[in-house]
């Protein structure tokens, strides 16, 4: 599975929400592979997606918080 940079995301929350929505999907297909076969490496997988989707997290929070003030 190739990486994902995060990168390519901006503040945008409609941007944001698309990442963390690829992420997911990510994610999921990992599971299913992890079920198959656990592998250290795909553990590894899992921990930089989950990493991700936490940095997406804050990103989006942060916009929302001073999107309000």
């Amino acid at each position: 599975m190739a990486g994902f940079t995060m990168g390519s995301v901006n503040e945008d929350p409609v941007q944001i929400v698309r990442t963390i929505a690829r992420i997911s999907q990510m994610l999921i297909e990992l599971r299913d592979e992890y079920v198959q076969q656990q592998r250290e490496d795909v553990l590894d997988q899992i921990e930089r997606r989950l990493d991700e989707l936490e940095n997406l997290h804050q990103q989006l929070h942060a916009r929302r918080e001073r999107d309000a003030n």
